[in-house]
């Protein structure tokens, strides 16, 4: 299979989605890889370690996406990058479609069959594939959250971790999954004193029990997250429902009711963010304030650390990606059934149960899809 990797253009994106041990681990299978000329340059993988690697370097998008059966990214394709897929090709990355008509729309003309990283499942239920990034996200979101605090970028101006004598920030974490573990933990090493709330009582307790109380928990209720929220310096929304928009925990007029220049990192923003009053900004413009509060919503948080963020989506997709390669996209699927947990779009037809009822679109089953029932 010829797979091709442009060149991500979102803005302030630096991941790529193919490593050049991916591309090595292809070309050893005798699929051919055309990778966009300076793709991994942000994430730190020249061009000559692609060739190295057995890959031919195209000089442009075009080219990539003329060439290629099997397209691999990152982030979800943008308008430009959406009006080159046909329907004879299969696209592999991030989509987040729920939020996004738009993109729905321009997937479904174009034919493509689009399978998404963030809705691809394991036998425990997880999300392999939004782990890695969920991870980096929930480690960012209190440095970029202590970040926003300062007074100079409209905070509150209050340290983390306080001092002797000054007492640590209140954080709180709203879900206690991937990202919010994540986020508890940085930000409790960082000293603040961190609350998360999760409906599940187990996820409490596993928290609880991990951290040996170090850090505290709540049962998730509206009552609950108002007081929580009205006493907290830094919020943190690390909320996911797979494939459907977030909800919405936080209203407007909650926000008065809140410390002054106190934070809101919402990690939930690529599905259209759990705060009433988020919307996404990018990592040249990242911050904005409602009511005095401040808003951090960049929609690719982990593209702030590309090295890290690539080398780590690249190992949990590469088995997903020569899956698809030796196999083809119906056979890899038909064989397993959590990769076809994330075919989101095929022919024209929306895939995803979740995407379908978030955007009220009539959906296709993935598993006639698989059988050429379209």
């Amino acid at each position: 299979m010829r797979i091709g990797c442009p060149r991500e253009i979102k803005p302030q994106e630096y991941r790529v989605g193919l490593t050049p041990n991916a591309a090595r681990e292809a070309a050893a299978r005798g699929h051919s890889v055309l990778i966009e000329t300076g793709a991994g340059a942000g994430a730190g993988f020249p061009d000559g370690d692609y060739r190295a690697a057995g890959a031919e370097v195209a000089r442009s998008a075009d080219e990539v996406f003329a060439g290629a059966e099997l397209i691999v990214k990152v982030k979800e394709p943008q308008a430009g990058e959406r009006a080159l897929l046909r329907a004879d090709q299969v696209l592999f990355t991030y989509l987040h479609l729920a939020p996004d008509p738009a993109q729905t729309r321009d997937l479904l003309a174009s034919g493509v069959t689009a399978i998404a990283y963030e809705t691809v499942t394991d036998a425990a239920g997880r999300l392999p594939l939004l782990a890695p990034m969920s991870e980096v996200a929930g480690r960012l979101a209190p440095q970029t959250g202590a970040w926003t605090l300062q007074k100079a970028n409209g905070g509150r101006g209050v340290l983390l971790g306080g001092v002797p004598g000054v007492g640590p920030a209140e954080v709180v974490v709203i879900g206690g999954g991937v990202v919010g573990t994540n986020a508890a933990r940085v930000a409790a090493g960082m000293g603040a004193h961190v609350t998360v709330l999760d409906r599940s009582i187990d996820r409490l307790r596993a928290i609880d029990e991990a951290f040996g109380g170090r850090i505290g928990t709540r049962y998730s209720s509206a009552g609950a997250t108002a007081e929580l929220v009205a006493g907290a310096d830094l919020v943190i929304g690390a909320v996911l429902v797979p494939g459907a928009a977030a909800p919405k925990l936080v209203a407007r007029d909650q926000l008065a009711g809140m410390k002054p220049g106190a934070a809101l990192v919402d990690v939930a923003i690529d599905q259209g963010g759990c705060f009433e009053t988020s919307r996404p900004t990018t990592h040249d413009d990242p911050v904005f304030a409602v009511d005095g509060i401040m808003h951090y919503c960049v929609a690719n948080m982990p593209g702030a650390v590309p090295r890290t963020a690539t080398i780590a989506l690249g190992n949990a997709t590469l088995p997903f990606l020569l899956a698809l390669a030796d196999k083809g996209w119906r056979q890899a699927c038909a064989d397993d059934p959590h990769l076809l947990a994330g075919l989101n779009t095929h022919a024209g037809h929306l895939t995803n149960y979740a995407v379908g009822r978030a955007l009220a679109i009539d959906v296709l089953s993935p598993t006639l899809a698989v059988k050429g029932q379209d």
